[in-house]
């Protein structure tokens, strides 16, 4: 089953009769809260309407809301899938009819299951189909999904990884020659933010020094292995000029909260949940730090980047992609405090190596990470032909066979 919202909101543009030089393009995801990937999706739908194309955004009926809200806002048409069943044929049908309905040439589907269910529905009516994967991996546990990911593969115009290292693993894992994998890096809108207002709501001096992550709290996000670093650091007035703002939430701000009280740096940390406001976040900020232990290629590192700030990541996933070790940012192993402290210290006390790391990544973030090259490549994507061989039998027989359950 698929329902939706049919009607545009009134901010919504006129719809865009289809002709070749436009495409009609329905972008599937599986999740509906704040993330990078769906992030990404947002940014992409602007950048292919401002191209003259059509975008209807589809997510779960039963979603967190956060992001079909954002396309409405935005005035997109947003429409929902119905996933009842492990594996689910009716999903397919009920997607291949919200395509016909809407005259759709181009599914675009982000992340495991709706690359499975998305390639099937698309089959049925004759549309281009694109898989991006954004770096989770638990499509990778087991065979089943291996194998309908692959499945999917090789019935679509395209299977993306957004870094290198992300389509290196998804090669690796699915049996695919390296070239049937196009790495495509996200691209972002540059846009700048005012300084003052979290400074002033954390309280932040004029020559303190504020320290910013951005990551849902998720132990993978390493927030914790952050704190611990900070404990590390010389105690005493000069100390005392820094603070941490983390903005995300999710299952870990508790025990985050619990751990800035036992390093006795509850007054310097604040973790501020979601919020809406990262152009401000990053223009408050003196040093960005990413420590995830697992990353693809991170919407937020990139932004950090073209805020001109200087940045500390782990040295994991397409983050080595993305900046270039000791002239872009500073890159550490993932989980190690003792590294990520020795930074942290460096930063915190060298002006000069905080500007010209900032610099550089600025340069290198407008350089490479523009939306429009993303736009550009996924242009090409959508009107490339499918390059391999579709074997025989039903999309429900393979769904069946192989199964998708999560």
């Amino acid at each position: 089953m698929v329902s939706g919202n049919m009607s545009p909101s009134p901010n919504s543009p006129s719809p865009i009769p289809s002709s070749p030089e436009t495409s009609r393009i329905a972008l599937l995801i599986e999740s509906d809260g704040p993330g990078g990937a769906e992030v990404m999706l947002l940014h992409l739908a602007e950048e292919m309407r401002r191209r003259g194309h059509s975008v209807l955004h589809v997510g779960p009926e039963h979603g967190a809301g956060w992001l079909s809200g954002q396309f409405r806002d935005l005035g997109f048409e947003s429409a929902t899938f119905s996933h009842r069943l492990s594996v689910d044929p009716a999903c397919v049908r009920g997607l291949a009819r919200l395509f016909r309905a809407h005259g759709i040439t181009v599914v675009h589907s982000h992340e495991f299951a709706m690359a499975v269910y998305g390639a099937a529905a698309a089959r049925r009516v004759n549309a281009a189909h694109v898989i991006t994967m954004h770096g989770g991996r638990y499509y990778a546990e087991r065979w089943r999904r291996r194998a309908a990911l692959r499945w999917a593969a090789r019935r679509s115009n395209a299977l993306v990884a957004v870094s290198r290292a992300t389509g290196a693993d998804l090669s690796k894992t699915l049996g695919l020659d390296a070239k049937e994998v196009t790495v495509v890096p996200n691209g972002i809108p540059f846009r700048s933010g005012s300084r003052d207002p979290l400074r002033r709501e954390l309280g932040v001096a004029d020559d303190g020094l504020l320290i910013v992550a951005i990551g849902n709290l998720y132990p993978v996000k390493g927030h914790s292995v952050l704190l611990r670093a900070l404990a590390e650091l010389p105690r005493g007035a000069a100390a005392a000029r820094w603070h941490l703002a983390i903005a995300g939430r999710g299952g870990e701000e508790t025990a985050l909260r619990a751990l800035a009280r036992e390093t006795g740096l509850e007054q310097q940390i604040h973790l501020l949940g979601f919020r809406p406001d990262v152009p401000d976040i990053l223009a408050a900020a003196d040093i960005f730090v990413m420590p995830s232990l697992s990353e693809g290629l991170p919407l937020a590192l990139v932004e950090a980047m073209a805020a001109s700030l200087p940045v500390i990541a782990s040295d994991v996933g397409g983050i080595p992609e993305v900046a270039e070790r000791d002239a872009e940012a500073l890159l550490i192993a993932p989980g190690d405090t003792r590294a990520l402290a020795a930074a942290l210290a460096r930063l915190l006390g060298d002006s000069a190596l905080r500007a010209s790391l900032g610099t550089a990544a600025h340069g290198r973030a407008i350089r490479d990470f523009s939306i429009d090259r993303m736009g550009d490549a996924y242009e090409r994507l959508y009107s490339r032909p499918r390059a391999f061989v579709t074997a025989s039998g039903t999309d429900s027989a393979a769904l069946s066979a192989r199964g998708t359950e999560p």
